[in-house]
């Protein structure tokens, strides 16, 4: 699949690096085949995690049926820097493969870090970390606003705003979400019921408590209790508005006096409650049938 630059666009090859250059309209929308040890990674790369067993299994079926769908590149002389298609990469060289083929892109430093991460966000398979870092890179190195990042990658902006939000969390729950992220297919049973504890419900609600402390406590809880997100969500919102115990009303000291009169009347401890309006009850203690005969007799006295 593809041809050599040389093949595509002669003696010419190693000048075409900006789409300005002479023999660049040659060379947009071509496929080329590239030597393996004359690309890098691309040092923008927001994907950070590479499942090992599934590179192994990507690099067993290039070594059978070779690349489906070329990855792609940007140009630099006879180099080329990655721009999406890592995973790929890696496998091609694990399978040993001499030449890969790639579309080449002719791009800046600008472009390249656009290209990667929109690239790679559309693919839809980085981890929710992955996610939330490779927004914030757009924002603070391209000057994006939320908005524009939303727009870029066709998502809503309380989309990004929920993504950036996982980065306030603490180190040991964005870990969490990578491995939810990378082991949810592999949790999934027979009946589509997965055996996973903590998810991004838990995570949001997490989100709303007011130090890490708490929220590492709660997500240990979480772990070791299999506590529901509405659960969670209940235990949050009590922590953030603790219930105020109300202060009993002072027993007026007439009903004091009238109680203790009771009280030493029938030998047994004797309550009066009474409300506003005048409405009240009294309730007489007693522990045995002998003592309620008694309680009856002295009433009926």
């Amino acid at each position: 699949m593809g041809k050599g630059l040389s093949a595509i666009l002669g003696d010419e090859a190693a000048k075409v690096n900006k789409v300005t250059d002479k023999g660049a309209e040659k060379l947009v929308g071509s496929v080329a085949s590239i030597p393996v040890d004359s690309i890098t990674t691309n040092p923008f790369q927001p994907r950070s995690n590479f499942d090992s067993d599934a590179l192994v299994e990507l690099a067993q079926s290039i070594s059978e049926v070779g690349i489906i769908q070329p990855i792609t590149v940007r140009k630099n002389g006879m180099k080329f820097e990655l721009i999406s298609g890592e995973r790929r990469f890696r496998a091609s060289q694990m399978a040993g493969l001499q030449e890969i083929p790639a579309y080449v892109r002719l791009a800046d430093d600008r472009q390249l870090l656009e290209l990667a991460i929109v690239e790679n966000l559309q693919r839809e398979d980085l981890d929710p970390i992955e996610m939330a870092y490779s927004c914030k890179r757009m924002m603070d190195e391209l000057g994006l606003t939320q908005e524009q990042v939303a727009q870029r990658l066709g998502k809503g902006r309380s989309t990004i705003t929920n993504f950036l939000r996982l980065l306030k969390l603490p180190a040991l729950i964005q870990a969490e979400l990578r491995d939810l992220h990378r082991n949810e297919s592999a949790d999934e049973n027979n009946d589509g019921t997965t055996n996973v504890v903590f998810t991004m419900g838990h995570a949001r609600a997490l989100l709303n408590l007011p130090t890490e402390e708490t929220q590492i406590d709660i997500y240990k809880k979480i772990l070791k209790e299999g506590l529901s997100v509405r659960k969670v969500e209940a235990m949050v919102k009590a922590i953030k508005s603790p219930e105020v115990p109300q202060p009993k009303p002072e027993k007026p000291s007439e009903l004091l006096r009238l109680e203790g009169q009771l009280t030493e009347y029938f030998s047994t401890k004797v309550a009066i409650s009474q409300g506003a309006k005048g409405k009240g009850k009294i309730q007489i203690d007693f522990t045995s049938d002998q003592e309620l005969a008694e309680i009856i007799a002295k009433l009926n006295g």
